[in-house]
Formats: structure tokens, sequence, C-alpha cells
């Protein structure tokens, strides 16, 4: 697999020798997944039409940081959730334990993929989604409402998730409910942070996955976070995905160019 920076350029978790082969398996929660392609009954109908999925064999997953990238429509966001599906979180969003369903929408994809566990399993774990994360702010609310138990809201911050803003929610979800010895599969989390953001999001990674055993699936568009170090970064853009470098990702290339000669970029634009 193509990477960039490598196992010794990340430094070990929590100061002690745990860049040991053996310590980088224990927090390998998600090895791979795999498309058992013989049970497919076709693939014509989407999501098996995408060619990023209908190419897809076993696509293994880095044991701190995997990115999923590529144009709209290229399937990263479909593969995600499958892989969450299977993980066992809910369709949705949220914890191992919400169930809530306000509309189904996820494909068939996960009934036809299995996951590659590692030796261990996660003790924490989240399924971030841009699109429905209004939805598990509202469940909270609910589940909370009904009482039973010590409030559900403290996890993540003690603020109702509809009383901030997308980013301010989000960051108290990541600081506060990212409890560490987790598997973490969010969706584009750069739609609700700032570059400002961002980085303090990338700061909050890397605490937890270099010293609380954790595990990053990322789909994103943002070149801030697919510049974390040692990232495996998959395209999924032409085909079967492909692991490619940083400098690689379209995102970057285009970013670094525009912000180069942005009057180059406007010119072009403009006259067509």
């Amino acid at each position: 697999m193509v990477r960039r920076g490598s196992s010794s350029s990340r430094g070990g978790r929590g100061g002690g020798d745990d860049t040991s082969g053996a310590a980088l398996l224990s927090s390998r929660y998600l090895r791979a997944v795999r498309l058992e392609r013989d049970r497919v009954p076709s693939f014509s109908p989407y999501p098996f039409s995408i060619p990023a999925i209908r190419a897809l064999d076993e696509l293994p997953l880095d044991p701190r940081v995997t990115c999923l990238v590529g144009e709209n429509g290229s399937g990263k966001s479909t593969l995600l959730e499958a892989i969450a599906v299977v993980a066992g979180f809910n369709a949705e969003g949220g914890t191992k334990n919400f169930r809530f369903a306000t509309r189904r929408s996820e494909s068939d994809l996960h009934r036809y993929l299995r996951a590659v566990r590692g030796p261990t399993r996660e003790r924490d774990g989240f399924f971030l989604r841009a699109e429905s994360y209004f939805n598990v702010g509202t469940e909270i609310e609910r589940l909370d409402a009904e009482g039973g138990g010590p409030p559900i809201i403290d996890s993540y911050g003690g603020v109702s998730l509809h009383e901030q803003s997308h980013g301010e929610s989000f960051l108290a979800l990541a600081q506060h409910r990212f409890r560490g010895d987790g598997l973490y599969l969010l969706d584009e989390p750069e739609a609700a942070l700032s570059p400002t953001r961002q980085l303090a999001f990338l700061a909050i990674i890397h605490d937890l996955v270099e010293h609380h055993r954790s595990q990053f699936v990322i789909a994103t568009h943002s070149p801030i976070l697919l510049g974390y170090p040692g990232a495996l970064i998959y395209s999924l853009d032409g085909g079967a995905p492909r692991a490619i470098t940083y400098e690689e990702t379209e995102h970057y290339l285009i970013t670094r160019d525009f912000l180069a000669s942005p009057e180059r970029f406007f010119k072009t634009l403009f006259r067509a």
C-alpha cells in the first residue's frame, strides 16, 4: 500500500514501545472489508453499478487512519455507510446503541460486504453522517426526555446539539463522546468545520490514534484532513479503489494550484 510517511515517522502511542507489531495489531479493529462477489445477484443496479463498487474485491484498512476520496458519485459515502452497518452501527449514524430510523436510505451493499476483524474488539465507536447528524441530535433529546438513566447528552458535552452551531456541536462530539479504544467512521466531517476547526479536529484524531488505540475511516473532500501523516488514502475515481499518496490527490493538486495562482483559474472559468 502507498502511504504518506512510514510507521517509524509516526511516533509511539503513550510514550511506550507501542510501535511494535503486536501493539499495532491490537489497535486494528477492522483489518479489511471484502465484497462477497459471488453472492451479488447483479452488478447492473445501484450501488453495484458504481465503478468503484463493481470492481471492489477486498479493501485493506489502516489500523490508524484510512481516507476515502473521489468525485461526487464515486461511491465513497456509499461504501463508508456499508462498512458502518457491517460493523454494527445504525445506518443513520450514532453509536451502536442507536437504532432509530427516520427514513430508510441505505443501499443493499452491506448485505454483501464482510468485515475482516482484528484480534481485539473496539470498546467505543461512532458513525458520523453530516447529512443525518441533525437526526442524531433529535434522537438524543427524545431518549433523554423518556428518562430511565443518566442524561445521554452529558456524554456529548452537556449542551443540546441543536443549541450549538453545526461546527460547535461536531467538535463537542469529538471532544466529549470519542472516548478512545474506538472505531470511528466519519462521512465528510469537514462539512461542519471551518479550516481552523479542521486543524483542531486533526489534533483530536492524533491524540485518539496515538494515545488511545483508535481507528478512523473517513470519507472526505478536505485537503486538510487528507493531510494527516501516515493516512492510507484510497481514490475511488476510475474503477477499483487504489491507494495513492496525498500529493497525488486531486484535492491537494487543485488547492495548491489555485492558491498559487487564483487569477489564472478565474480567467479560465469566467471566460468559459
